[in-house]
């Protein structure tokens, strides 16, 4: 057992170093700071300025700035003194890919630097070597001799560093040695934070983003481990890098930041959204609001337990099979019925890949009935019977698969519920918490094969996150391997619905956090009425999770200035036309930086290479070259069509 994971069943913030940004106070027991990027031509000084001050107005505490080259960094000069004459303070963040020049000047204008370790004087041309340790030694001294000058200067300003690796842009050295993973990751940002330690510099961050929630979730708890074992202690800056536009977006950012901010990670927080920048930070709002509340609930808990989950490697946990639950299948959607069959029988004609696989509904004369309009059309029905006699029980409807759904705290009544539940050849869901599986409960269901169990009791409120993964280290010590089902229900939004988007948000950050450390076999979100909104986050959230893919998967940059076209016209261009390709990943990136490497899991990748000239890819091999903008999509679609991944939209 490791230290990190001690106090994930209640949200413990981990203690960082205190790092200053000017009057910016990052880490330590600082708020967490809300972080965006400004997406205009760093040349174009007045805009990349208006939109730098809009930024600070709507809330946001660090603003970052593209300098590709010395230029542009030398530009920083001018656009700073315009937001400073505008009476805006945000600490500006110089952003540097590939060119030591360009952060050697720009750190004579702005108040920190950003470096990506796998470009900066390093290189990623995807080939293959085989690296001695002497070998490899050797490029870490001409790492250290290149990026020693930076930090020396940045001591002597009295200026911060972001050490931000990106999965997408790690080096051949680094691929060669610790291949496409997070411990990549992980020691690609340490050996350049050690480079800062030897210069005796110290006013630092790291950040480890990824396009996929699970790669970036273990790299960031990788290295709060590999950090502490050397006795580092730097802030994070959490992000999921490329994820998109719109609803998808915003639920891969929540299952990635959100499932970190509930370990106790993440002392600044950006949300990178294929969208005007503005509109990340409500969303950052939205996350730390949540997060800051367990955080004061559990202040005064700090249990010393083991943990079922292995946070630094993805593993699906392994169950019996009860139905089409657990096993080797796909995690399967519920929902919660409305007042009305009509609706639920419209979402299985217009939503044909997100099929309504089970109805939940209270047991009695309305729910029955309601059942029976159905007529059959959906298989699994979920009787919830809290509250219910079993001796007034009057048979159950017919369907293919029946569940009963019933707390049970202790044994006594469990009995003879298991043996209603074999009489009428239905499975029983056991709604339960850690404590009662660690009693005679545990014992009880340790045999049985036809029950699937979901955290329910005051703490599953309190933490929904926490209270499963503590069910499920119960169930782990007590032998008990049924499927799992996880709820979202109305009281697990903390007192702030916020409509729509706050049940998004909250599902997306509880079922995410979960599902990307393995556990889950049914999802439901049975927070609002509307039954087919609540169909397609569950499925939307599954997607997102890498779970279970039933549209098309968009990677897609946030634009920033080194983007060559309208980023945001392109995206919806190509979704357009492609939204119908069930499971198939499309890349959609600004510039080459991170390209290549973060499509690398793409099927297709639409890469600007030269202004008004874009780059086809197929995987991580670039297919076509320097294919003029306004041919650019239909070339696309015949990329797509050559590799047989076509089918016309109906």
């Amino acid at each position: 057992m490791n230290a990190y994971c001690l106090s994930r069943f209640n949200t413990l913030r981990k203690p960082t170093r205190e790092i200053t940004i000017v009057a910016l106070k990052m880490g330590g027991d600082n708020p967490i700071r809300i972080q965006s990027m400004v997406n205009t031509p760093t040349l174009d000084i007045e805009a990349t300025a208006r939109q730098t001050i809009e930024l600070a107005q709507a809330g946001c505490e660090l603003v970052r700035i593209t300098a590709p080259n010395k230029e542009a960094a030398k530009a920083l000069g001018e656009i700073h003194k315009k937001v400073r004459a505008a009476g805006v303070d945000v600490p500006l963040v110089a952003d540097i890919h590939f060119l030591p020049a360009a952060a050697m000047e720009a750190i004579e204008h702005v108040e920190k630097i950003r470096v990506n370790p796998g470009n900066y004087a390093d290189k990623k041309k995807f080939l293959q070597r085989e690296y001695t340790d002497a070998d490899y030694q050797e490029e870490i001294e001409r790492l250290f001799e290149a990026f020693s000058p930076l930090v020396k200067r940045a001591k002597e300003l009295g200026r911060a560093l972001r050490i931000g690796t990106n999965h997408g842009s790690l080096s051949d050295r680094i691929m060669n040695r610790y291949g496409d993973s997070p411990m990549g990751m992980v020691e690609s940002t340490l050996e350049f934070v050690r480079i800062c330690e030897a210069n005796g510099f110290y006013n630092l961050c790291v950040s480890m983003k990824s396009s996929n929630p699970k790669v970036m979730i273990e790299a960031y708890r990788l290295c709060s481990e590999k950090m502490a074992q050397e006795g580092m202690n730097y802030p994070m800056h959490l992000g999921v890098t490329e994820a998109g536009s719109g609803e998808d977006a915003r639920i891969k950012s929540a299952a990635g930041i959100g499932a970190l901010l509930y370990d106790g990670l993440g002392d600044t927080i950006r949300v990178s959204l294929t969208e005007d920048p503005i509109y990340e930070i409500p969303v950052c709002r939205e996350l730390i609001s949540r997060v800051e509340k367990l955080w004061a609930r559990s202040a005064a808990e700090k249990p010393e337990v083991p943990d079922a989950v292995d946070p630094y490697s993805y593993r699906r946990r392994q169950t019996d099979s009860v139905y089409d639950l657990g096993g080797t299948q796909l995690p399967r959607v519920w929902v919660r019925a409305g007042n009305s069959a009509a609706e639920i029988l419209a979402a299985k004609k217009t939503r044909k890949d997100n099929p309504v696989e089970g109805v939940i509904l209270p047991y009695g004369e309305e729910g029955i009935a309601l059942w029976n309009e159905l007529n059959g059309t959906v298989d699994t029905a979920v009787w919830e019977m809290d509250g219910v006699d079993i001796e007034t029980i009057d048979g159950l409807p017919p369907a293919k698969q029946t569940v009963i759904c019933r707390r049970f705290e202790t044994k006594n009544e469990l009995s003879t519920w298991l043996e209603f539940a074999r009489q009428n050849g239905c499975a029983l869901a056991v709604e339960t918490n850690a404590d009662a599986l660690k009693g005679d409960l545990g014992a009880a269901l340790k045999s049985e094969k036809n029950i699937l169990v979901c955290a329910k009791g005051p703490e599953a409120h309190r933490h929904s996150v926490g209270a499963v993964r503590a069910l499920v280290q119960a169930m782990a010590e007590a032998g008990v391997n049924a499927p799992l089902w996880l709820r979202v229900t109305d009281e697990d939004l903390l007192e702030q619905n916020g409509g729509d988007e706050g049940v998004l948000m909250e599902a997306s950050m509880q079922l995410g956090a979960l599902l990307c450390d393995g556990l889950g076999d049914v999802v439901s979100v049975e927070t609002q009425p509307n039954f087919e909104k609540s169909l397609a986050l569950c499925y939307d959230i599954l997607q997102g999770a890498r779970l279970r893919t039933t549209k098309t998967e968009y990677i897609s940059c946030p634009s920033c200035g080194r983007t060559l076209y309208d980023l945001q016209a392109t995206t919806a261009r190509i979704k357009e036309k492609t939204g119908h390709l069930k499971g198939v990943t499309i890349a959609i990136m600004g510039c080459i930086v991170n390209g290549p490497g973060e499509m690398a899991d793409a099927d297709f990748g639409y890469v600007g290479g030269a202004p008004g000239k874009i780059n086809l890819y197929v995987n991580k091999d670039c297919k076509k070259v320097n294919i003029p903008m306004d041919e650019a999509v239909d070339r696309l679609i015949d990329l797509i069509k050559e590799h047989g991944k076509w089918v016309d939209p109906q």
